[in-house]
């Protein structure tokens, strides 16, 4: 029995391991080889599980529902997100943190191509495309020389907020109009929905960073902490895993939101569906044909 008088087993000593020494600009509060000789951060590895599951979901459905291919390639970046944190915590070797971290950027002006380019010319479209090159190679180019996280950091968040914002900008001041033209009462529940998922994804994903942070300021506590609960309960006490698991849900609820209001604005809003039945779901732009069908086969 462990000293909280439930079953556990203590943690082995901290040291190295398969692939050497850490060559990375960052660590996390998580041990390094405690509990695998594998892999260097366990439970910041398999956490990124989320990157990958919800990325082929969200692949396959932009295939099976005919959503623009931005989107598609929004998800295989997404996906690419959580190979190369797989591959960053389990080596702690800097290119693969490189893999994880500029991964986030260029998903991320993916997203924004997605956002700024609807409804432009083809001209102004390239111009965006290779705006965006660009800027993501001037990103890629200072962060490798001066090996800032900050700067990274600061990059991303100023990126997200931009999309994010923009986002809810268009959805207020074209689709809100749009919609309510049609039918003020319609109009209000898709907004109302539109809004509730955008709440709960940022709730998500801020929460995610809170806790990581928590993680940072408090790491001596929290790793006395779990070498005083023991295996397996320690592991609910990783704060840089959860973020794993709370940012990757709250992305993908961006990703879905992004399609969906872009279905919206092309006035598709009649055939295609969110299919969202509650906020312990994964949601899902679908087809109104390929759900009506689904309907009929399950009766």
């Amino acid at each position: 029995m462990g000293t909280m008088g439930l079953p556990s087993v203590p943690y082995g000593q901290a040291g190295s391991g398969y692939w050497g020494q850490k060559t990375s600009t960052l660590n996390f509060c998580e041990e390094d080889y405690v509990l695998s000789h594998y892999c260097a951060e366990l439970c910041n590895t398999v956490t990124n599980i989320i990157f990958l599951l919800l990325g082929v979901k969200g692949i396959r459905s932009c295939l099976h529902h005919g959503h623009p291919g931005i989107f598609a390639i929004a998800f295989v970046g997404y996906a690419t997100v959580g190979m190369g944190s797989v591959l960053f915590h389990a080596t702690l070797k800097y290119p693969m943190q490189l893999v994880d971290e500029l991964g986030m950027i260029y998903t991320t002006c993916l997203m924004m191509y997605a956002s700024f380019s609807f409804q432009r010319t083809a001209s102004t479209a390239r111009w965006l495309a290779f705006g965006l090159l660009g800027l993501a190679a001037f990103i890629t180019g200072y962060y490798h020389w001066t090996k800032d996280p900050v700067f990274h950091q600061v990059v991303y968040a100023i990126l997200t907020a931009i999309i994010l914002f923009r986002s809810m900008w268009v959805m207020e001041s074209e689709l809100r109009p749009a919609l309510r033209a049609k039918n003020p009462q319609y109009a209000r529940n898709v907004l109302r929905t539109m809004w509730r998922m955008i709440g709960t994804g940022l709730s998500v994903f801020l929460g995610g960073f809170f806790i990581w942070n928590l993680d940072n300021v408090f790491c001596d506590q929290a790793r006395g902490y779990r070498r005083f609960i023991g295996l397996p309960w320690g592991v609910l006490l990783e704060g840089h895993a959860w973020w794993h698991l709370m940012t990757g849900l709250g992305a993908y609820y961006y990703i879905v939101w992004g399609i969906w209001l872009r279905h919206c604005l092309a006035g598709l809003d009649e055939q295609y569906v969110l299919y969202w039945p509650g906020l312990i779901s994964i949601p899902e732009v679908r087809r109104v044909t390929d759900t009506a069908n689904n309907k009929t086969k399950s009766q």
